[in-house]
């Protein structure tokens, strides 16, 4: 299954684009007038009388005093290597259901390489995006980037509930993802409309055989009761934490459930805490199409004259599929997701220019490679499953359930957002929780936050698949005093990491000595 629609994890998107390999060690003049410059965040530890919280069920010393039998970490998949040496691995447990915390447990995969320098401030939590990323896979690949972190926080990821090595869903055998990769993703007729919903009603099936009871326990908000869980187990009084793509609103919500206990919170590449799932969908139509404009305009193309080739490009792939030298198909489906995934960073640009000019030729084959590589799917055909989680966890996160009379109403409206990426996006919403067996929690997420320390949120405005305007948004509902913006003007998915110096030296002055910018901050 495709996941376009959705925010993917930042960090595995870029290394599939640039082919890296495993390593071992709103709008930026809005202004918030409660910050100024010179703002500090709050110290690594303070005393219990400034800690307090709503009351909360008492969890059981089971839970909080459990000790982490941390090992050498073995290696997430095959071929990769195991991370280095100083990686090492461990369970946590954490309730099934967190209104019986003294209930089942389930268990949660951790990975954590200590701080190299003497100044320690305590852990500091990744987590990647998707929802449905692996931050036990990740996290040695980011390692690099955050280095200067690493002096004096202990670099810290896990799997959440419902994703990779613990707790993880496959919904779907290799042999049927494959089969699903036929369905055409903008039905045209009423037998591919049927076809196209029964596919997403066999996917839910298939994840309620997979996940049983576990399906409607792995929300954001019981992840975020995780994190909570995991920050006590590490021994830290607040919660540090870098939240990339999905990880944002995680991140969110954490602050809004527990706000007395929000450390020095980063959130890049902002998810909008406001939208609903029509209203995601529309921002990653405008946020993917921005994005490809930005593209285009890097040839020396008119965006509009660009797309529309592209647009006419893709109906008739849907026509025809192309033939590649692998000897599969590619589908429609698959063009439109091999041309996403260059999007996601500059540094795939080159690639969908030489994938484009070889499909206007009739050969498929890069852009069905590219495809493959945001399917995670292998040489042998196997697949991964960070689609099955994110659509695991945000059918349980979202309530709202398009229908097919609905959606056939706002397909035009995504189709004038984007010629390019409109029609899959809008088709996408009535098919992502078709018929899913469990009921959605909320149409948005709430991460009102009064009170807790300042955030900072970094927002990109070339950001394909969480557009910048998401960062002011979750400004705004975090509350006055808490969001603080930081705005780059630059492409990609995420910030941090990507090239600019203004953007880390912040976030390094942010997360290392407690210097907050002021809000509004823009680099360029």
């Amino acid at each position: 299954m495709r996941g376009i629609l959705r925010w993917t994890a930042v960090v595995a998107a870029a290394l599939l684009v640039a082919g890296c390999s495993n390593g071992t060690s709103g709008g930026g003049g809005h202004r918030d007038e409660g910050k100024a410059r010179g703002t500090t965040a709050p110290p690594a530890s303070e005393d219990s009388a400034s800690r307090s919280t709503p009351a909360e069920p008492e969890l059981p010393a089971s839970l909080t005093s459990q000790h982490l039998d941390w090992q050498r970490c073995e290696a997430t998949k095959s071929p990769a290597a195991a991370p280095g040496d100083e990686w090492r691995c461990a369970t946590l447990k954490v309730p099934l259901d967190w209104s019986e915390p003294s209930g089942t447990t389930i268990g949660l995969a951790l990975i954590r390489a200590k701080a190299t320098g003497g100044d320690r401030i305590g852990s500091l939590l990744f987590n990647f995006g998707g929802p449905g990323g692996s931050g036990v896979e990740m996290m040695p690949y980011y390692a690099n980037t955050a280095s200067a972190l690493r002096e004096r926080y202990d670099l810290v990821s896990w799997d959440p509930r419902g994703v990779g090595a613990g707790e993880g869903v496959r919904c779907r055998s290799d042999r049927q993802i494959a089969a699903a990769e036929d369905v055409d993703a903008t039905p045209d007729t009423p037998q591919e409309e049927k076809a196209y919903l029964q596919d997403a009603a066999d996917f839910a099936k298939g994840c309620q055989k997979a996940a049983g009871p576990l399906l409607a326990h792995v929300s954001t908000t019981d992840t975020a009761r995780d994190m909570d869980l995991m920050r006590q187990v590490l021994g830290d009084d607040k919660l540090h934490y870098f939240g990339i793509s999905y990880g944002t609103q995680l991140g969110g919500v954490y602050a809004h459930l527990f706000p007395q206990r929000v450390g020095r919170l980063i959130l890049d590449a902002v998810v909008d805490p406001t939208a609903d799932t029509v209203g995601h969908a529309e921002n990653q139509a405008r946020g993917f199409q921005r994005a490809l404009d930005d593209y285009l305009k890097s040839t020396g193309q008119d965006p509009a004259q660009g797309s529309r080739k592209i647009a006419a490009l893709l109906k008739r792939i849907d026509a025809k599929p192309l033939p590649t030298s692998s000897g599969r198909k590619l589908t429609q489906t698959l063009a439109t997701t091999g041309i996403v995934l260059p999007l996601y960073s500059e540094a795939g640009w080159p690639r969908l220019t030489s994938a484009l000019d070889a499909a206007e030729n009739g050969d498929g084959s890069q852009l069905l490679a590219l495809a493959d590589d945001y399917n995670e799917r292998d040489a042998s055909g196997h697949y991964g499953t960070t689609t099955h989680s994110q659509r695991v966890i945000s059918c349980l996160d979202d309530k709202e359930r398009p229908t097919l009379a609905e959606t056939k109403q706002r397909l035009a409206e995504f189709e004038r957002i984007s010629p390019v990426f409109g029609d899959f996006l809008g088709w996408d919403t009535a098919g992502w929780c078709h018929a899913w067996p469990v009921p959605g929690q909320y149409d948005h997420p709430q991460v009102s936050a009064p009170g807790a320390a300042p955030v900072l949120l970094v927002g990109n405005t070339g950001d394909p698949a969480t557009p910048y305007e998401g960062a002011r948004r979750m400004a705004d509902a975090l509350g006055k005093g808490v969001g603080v913006e930081l705005t780059w003007k630059g492409e990609g998915h995420g910030a941090y990491g990507n090239g600019s110096a203004c953007v880390d030296s912040t976030v390094n002055a942010y997360l290392l000595k407690g210097e907050v910018p002021e809000d509004g901050k823009v680099c360029t």
